[in-house]
């Protein structure tokens, strides 16, 4: 009888002694205040989600990127002078019900972050014609304390402090709203629209343009390998790539011919250096942009694709192919999308030619985008996939663009997630299709979660700069800290024509190229690739040139290194660990390395650097 009673009390929702106002929830504990509702809901002991929103509205939200189901967690529950306070084995969350603040502590009452008070924002927005808010939430950070993450950015910023960001996808710039702390915690603020990231002297702010409700999750880890591992566990572990993916690839913008592209493994092979992949890039469905991204081969100097991916297997190679989310008015994919309304209306590149978006929210949409890529290409033995512009493209930006009404609301509503919704498709649909081959994507965004899709990202198309070279360590290395292990960058630069007019013929554009081939070989995937001239090893000279002979020793040493990247790889899959390590995830004491954004652990054992 007293178990029974004990158990009675324990699911009783509302708990006297708080009074109305404060109910027991399945998994934490729910609090009206005024107009706002708070609720803190435990995922596991080291990871609480809070959601706020206005008192009368119960927000039905499913997340993009958390895959985790909260766990049944052991905490306690006590009220205390206007409090109420929920505590895990590792984690304390306090929440101030008359200022509509939560604030967490480690166990052993350290305090780990505070929401700044009264902080919360519900502003009234109409999100083409759904009544909503606008939402700002924001928190208050040690004067000292350094944070990292935010995604991927070009400022050449390692510590995140002290500044603004506007995060809306773009090319070069991936917006992932997370924040990673020095203390060991992580921050996701889990909203796909664009938002106004801000630290100040008044605190650190997320003001995003549209949302039902504030929903963030707390992920305590101790240090940065916890905070990653909690990430992961979170939105999903990162799959092994084959070992082949790891090798050396060669790529130009672009091949013109499927001669031209087994030509070019051809040439690898007769001069005996290394060679895992080869990419091709765009217009081999044809010339004309009205044929634009056909996802098929449509340019008659790509006549026999299958005999092409015959050959390049012949020469123990592998290929991965770009394909795009936008689609000329003279395709198939087009025509069929447009017939069942499954197309976007923004402006995109190549504009002024009709070339539309596809609806990637739309799971209809997603099976027709598989349909074409699993037909003309992964059918013909297609290794992987380039998925160029998953931002996607869009210019010029007009606000109206936003209101178009995706399968999952407006298109401001889920801006920045349209990247891994589009990945996931494609993970999902080759892993459907058949588990014979391990997938593989190099793609140009990403948001929070995107490492379960077997998705590596790039830096997108950055210039031929000796700064830009700089920047790309504290870009990865930041991009990492949310939880993304995987990341590369086009050796030498995309744009080359505006500093190096010569392209490969100017001794100058040797040296920039040489020293970024030094840095891709500890990166995630070791890949050349660029515009306005050619990459190739052999088009710098021949041995004993050394802008020749450098990158060949690089080549070689990449390969050296296979054993050491490899098991590395499966330390991500099996243990949430991390490829591109910042150096206070080892050295969390060492003042010196918290804003040091010129060098990194390439896994536990190699420091690579530059230096000017």
């Amino acid at each position: 009888m007293r178990k029974l009673l004990a158990f009675l009390c324990i699911c009783v929702q509302i708990v006297p002694s708080w009074g109305q106002s404060v109910l027991r929830t399945p998994n934490g504990v729910k609090v009206e205040t005024g107009t706002t509702c708070m609720e803190l809901e435990c995922f596991s002991s080291s990871i609480i989600r809070v959601k706020k929103y206005p008192v009368g509205k119960t927000p039905d939200k499913q997340s993009l990127s958390v895959t985790m189901q909260p766990e049944k967690v052991k905490y306690k529950l006590q009220e205390t002078k206007g409090e109420v306070i929920l505590a895990t084995s590792e984690l304390v969350a306090i929440m101030d019900i008359a200022q509509k603040q939560v604030r967490f502590t480690d166990k052993d009452g350290k305090v780990l972050l505070a929401e700044k008070p009264s902080s919360i924002g519900f502003t009234p927005f109409n999100d083409a014609g759904n009544s909503t808010y606008q939402l700002r939430q924001t928190f208050v950070l040690d004067s000292d304390e350094a944070i990292y993450g935010l995604g991927q950015h070009q400022q050449g910023r390692m510590n995140q402090r002290n500044q603004t960001l506007f995060l809306q996808q773009a090319n070069t710039e991936i917006c992932i709203p997370l924040v990673h702390s020095i203390k060991g915690y992580a921050l996701f603020w889990d909203n796909y629209s664009p938002t106004t990231f801000t630290d100040n002297a008044e605190g650190m702010t997320f003001d995003s343009a549209v949302g039902d409700l504030c929903d963030y999750y707390f992920v305590y880890g101790g240090g940065a390998d916890g905070v990653v591992a909690g990430l992961r566990e979170l939105t999903g572990q990162a799959p092994m790539f084959p070992l082949w993916t790891y090798g050396f690839w060669q790529s130009r913008e672009r091949y013109v011919s499927q001669d031209e592209l087994v030509g070019v493994v051809r040439k690898y092979r007769d001069l005996k250096i290394p060679l895992d992949g080869i990419i091709q890039d765009w217009r081999y469905w044809g010339e004309d942009h009205k044929d634009w991204n056909a996802v098929e081969f449509r340019n008659p100097k790509f006549s026999d694709p299958k005999k092409m991916m015959e050959e390049v297997h012949c020469l123990n190679a592998h290929a991965i192919i770009s394909v795009w989310p936008s689609f000329g008015p003279e395709t198939g994919i087009y025509a069929e999308l447009k017939s069942q309304n499954k197309l976007m209306v923004h402006e995109t590149f190549p504009q002024n030619n009709g070339v539309k978006v596809y609806d990637t929210y739309d799971p209809v949409a997603r099976d027709i985008y598989w349909k074409y890529m699993n037909k003309n290409m992964f059918s013909i033995g297609m290794d992987g996939w380039w998925l160029d512009a998953t931002e996607p493209e869009h210019g010029p930006i007009k606000e109206g663009d936003l209101d178009f009404q995706t399968y999952l609301g407006s298109f401001r509503k889920v801006r920045n997630a349209f990247p891994i919704v589009s990945v996931g498709g494609v993970y999902d649909h080759q892993r459907q299709e058949t588990s014979d081959k391990r997938v593989f994507i190099l793609t140009r965004s990403a948001f929070a979660g995107q490492q379960r899709y077997a998705a590596q990202a790039w830096s997108g198309d950055v210039v031929s700069d000796w700064g830009v070279l700089r920047n790309q360590i504290p870009a990865a290395l930041n991009i990492s800290l949310t939880g993304i292990p995987y990341w590369n960058s086009d050796i030498g630069g995309f744009f080359s024509a505006n500093k190096f007019p010569e392209g490969v013929k100017d001794p100058a554009f040797h040296e920039l190229y040489v020293r970024w081939m030094q840095f891709a070989t500890f990166t995630g995937m070791m890949r050349s690739h660029g515009t306005n001239t050619p990459r190739e090893i052999f088009m710098f000279g021949e041995r004993g040139y050394w802008a020749f002979d450098a990158q060949e020793k690089m080549i070689n040493l990449r390969y050296r290194l296979l054993p050491y990247i490899y098991s590395t790889s499966w330390k991500i899959t099996s243990e949430g660990g991390s490829l591109m390590r910042a150096l206070f995830s080892d050295f969390p004491e060492d003042k010196k390395v918290l804003d040091l954004g010129d060098e990194y652990l390439f896994g536990k054992s190699i420091l690579p650097q530059i230096r000017n």
